[in-house]
């Protein structure tokens, strides 16, 4: 067992964020030695009061109520890196799931004042203040009596003195370590048992699983649960899971704590049971479906604690959102978005959009004060049209239903700021969804700004802001993205996977980790992406403006592809030119690539944007090659021929050309090998 801990200094607003270490102490050493270092920082002091030296070095607070009590320590905000290394190092260490409680009761033997404290016993009916005379350390429990003055905070009227001791006697005055809070003592000398408290407190509440001593001692406890775990909370502070996994979390947690219990009364029944008796066999089938059941949703949870799995589950979960449909009176509707509705703004919005049409049907009108709201009481076919303003929102935009949405003015008028770490900003499922005219900002995110599951989505004359991705496009999904401005992103600013197809038309995509990203889709089972550029300007960026991903092993494959000479020409439309002009590019060939037909040429004489439009053409058509000899040696391998293995035919590129590729960190095109 270690023998010293982290004990929390000033306590920050924001976890996980590493700081240098504030005090510390080893319970072996005498008194003088333990106060030298647990104050070896006088800057660490509570801003609540100014304290010697050798005063504490915690915060303190009072607690809410009618009830004068005194002033508890305010331990609950303790950093991320400080529980983690308190029940790393100085409390579980590499102890098993069945010896948490053995592990926890030796680090309080060391730490814990056992008697001369008070503390205030929080539950969920009252809170009263009592004085500390002694620790069953093996039990987890303080043993305590009233003090003096009796001080009551309660919910109902009738817990009087008396009926408080008529209470204590029946727990026989012993009370969980976890329901009591430390009264706050400026001297220093309660510091540590303050600490330990709330260790045990919060372990208890937010890491301990009532089922957790039944599973399988693999490895040591920390590792399996109480890390992902204490990340999980933590993540959840700080607003970097998705509020829809937050929730099934929750409601995964509480219906394996219902199963648990319902198991463990059926086994007690058991075990109460005659041995062969009908009742007997009954309850062993229901037992048996109840653990099952257990083991499901114990592995759900797993799955959502696991950081590296959870945005796979998560990603899963918002791919499913369901599409209303058209509305049962058959009507569409169109929302007004707007913090404030003037009469100018109003007639505007009549003359402009609303009554455009004096001889159409009539149309009914829902007013909105922010877009979520609005999105969310969209049908297929609605309109949303976002008035000037600011707004703020928090959740994701999930648009199932084909429905437009557009600012009503310039984009720099209409913004739309996201709120919330862990969501998706937009999330579009829907066959046809039309966004414009908005600018969409996105702060300390862990997610895209925007991604296109499935459908087809057009954004004009928008400006994204991005934080983390910005637009994905997976797979079977169609984007279409046209006149618009995108930023900032610390991954891609456009992801486009295999089997999806991505029009960009007079794009500017700049300051950006990669400017676009081209997912592998070399594996047999992923189809082409149709891909096209036309007349963007991608700068800036701190990689390539372009990535194509694919594996390692294509590198030595590819070179196949260059010996085999007649081949590859055969995979070029033929032209009136021959190999003295092969190596040029014609921008009035490129063009024609809307047609299905494309013609490679030299590069000598061409500007950096010709360049890079060649670049990218020649490396995607070189791996499309590939792909497609490895299609057809798989097949001829099966003994099927395939009759026609001309790229063309694949139909991957309407159109890369024009685009403008300037002071990209890396260059204009460049390949990732994984």
């Amino acid at each position: 067992m270690a023998d010293g801990l982290l004990a929390a200094g000033g306590l920050g607003s924001q976890a996980m964020v590493p700081q240098p270490e504030r005090t510390g102490w080893g319970v072996e050493e005498s008194t003088a030695p333990l106060e030298k270092a647990l104050f070896q920082d006088e800057d660490s002091c509570s801003d609540c009061s100014n304290h010697d030296k050798r005063g504490t070095s915690l915060q303190s607070f009072v607690p809410e109520g009618k009830t004068h009590f005194p002033e508890i320590f305010q331990t609950s905000q303790l950093l991320f890196y400080e529980r983690f290394r308190a029940y790393q190092d100085y409390i579980l260490a590499d102890c098993k799931a069945s010896e948490v409680r053995e592990f926890t009761a030796e680090f309080l033997e060391k730490v814990l004042e056992p008697s001369g404290w008070r503390a205030v016993w929080h539950t969920n009916v009252f809170e009263v203040l009592v004085e500390v005379t002694d620790v069953d350390f093996a039990a987890l429990k303080a043993v305590v009596r009233l003090a003096n003055p009796y001080l009551c905070e309660s919910q109902v009227s009738t817990f009087t003195l008396e009926c408080m001791n008529e209470l204590l006697d029946l727990k026989e005055h012993r009370l969980p370590l976890q329901e009591l809070w430390v009264v706050f003592d400026d001297s220093g000398v309660f510091d540590q048992t303050a600490l330990a408290v709330e260790h045990v407190r919060f372990f208890y509440q937010n890491i301990w699983r009532s089922w957790d001593e039944e599973e399988e001692d693999e490895y040591d406890y920390f590792v399996r649960c109480v890390e992902p775990r204490l990340r999980l909370h933590y993540d959840i502070l700080e607003d970097r899971v998705p509020s829809g996994l937050i929730v099934d979390y929750r409601n995964l947690l509480s219906q394996c704590e219902d199963s648990y219990r319902k198991f463990l009364n059926l086994r007690s029944s058991l075990s109460n049971c005659n041995s062969d008796s009908e009742q007997e066999n009954i309850s062993m089938v229901e037992g048996l479906k109840l653990y099952s059941e257990m083991e499901q949703l114990k592995q759900k949870l797993k799955l959502i604690e696991n950081p590296l799995l959870r945005y796979v589950f998560g990603y899963q979960k918002n791919s499913n959102i369901q599409a209303k449909g058209i509305r049962p009176n058959g009507q569409k509707v169109t929302h007004v978005v707007s913090s404030t509705m003037m009469t100018g703004l109003l007639r505007s919005l009549l003359r402009d959009r609303l009554c455009q049409e004096p001889c159409k049907e009539e149309t009914e009108i829902q007013f909105h004060s922010d877009p979520l709201s609005a999105i969310n009481a969209c049908y297929e076919g609605d309109t949303v049209i976002v008035c000037p303003g600011h707004y703020m929102v928090h959740g994701t935009f999930a648009i199932a239903d084909s429905i437009e949405l557009e600012g009503y003015g310039l984009p720099d008028d209409i913004v739309i700021e996201k709120r919330g770490k862990g969501d998706t900003f937009v999330d579009c499922t829907g066959a046809d969804i039309k966004i414009s005219s908005i600018k969409f900002i996105q702060h300390d995110a862990v997610e895209g700004i925007l991604i296109i599951h499935r459908g087809k989505t057009t954004l004009e004359n928008c400006v994204l802001q991005c934080e983390t991705t910005g637009v994905t496009v997976r797979t079977s999904a169609e984007f279409l993205m046209k006149n618009s401005d995108l930023y900032g992103a610390k991954g891609a600013g456009i992801e486009i996977y295999p089997g999806s197809k991505c029009t960009l038309s007079d794009n500017g995509i700049h300051h950006c980790k990669e400017g676009i990203l081209i997912k592998d889709f070399l594996d047999e089972h992923y189809d082409i992406p149709k891909i096209s550029m036309v007349n963007n300007v991608i700068h800036n960026n701190e990689g390539y403006g372009v990535v194509l991903v694919k594996p390692t092993i294509f590198s030595d494959l590819q070179e196949n592809v260059q010996d085999e000479t007649e081949e590859n020409r055969a995979l070029k439309i033929p032209t009136s030119e021959e190999a003295d002009t092969a190596e040029r590019v014609d921008l009035e060939e490129l063009i024609q690539c809307t047609t299905g037909k494309m013609e490679l040429y030299a590069r000598s004489s061409l500007s950096e944007q010709v360049e890079g439009n060649y670049e990218i053409v020649n490396e995607l058509v070189a791996a499309s090659t590939q792909k497609g000899q490895m299609k057809k040696k798989r097949l001829s391998e099966l003994g099927i021929t395939q009759a026609d293995d001309n790229l063309m035919s694949q139909e991957m590129f309407v159109s890369i050309v024009g685009n403008q590729f300037k002071w990209n960190g890396k260059g204009s095109f460049g390949t990732f090998l994984f």
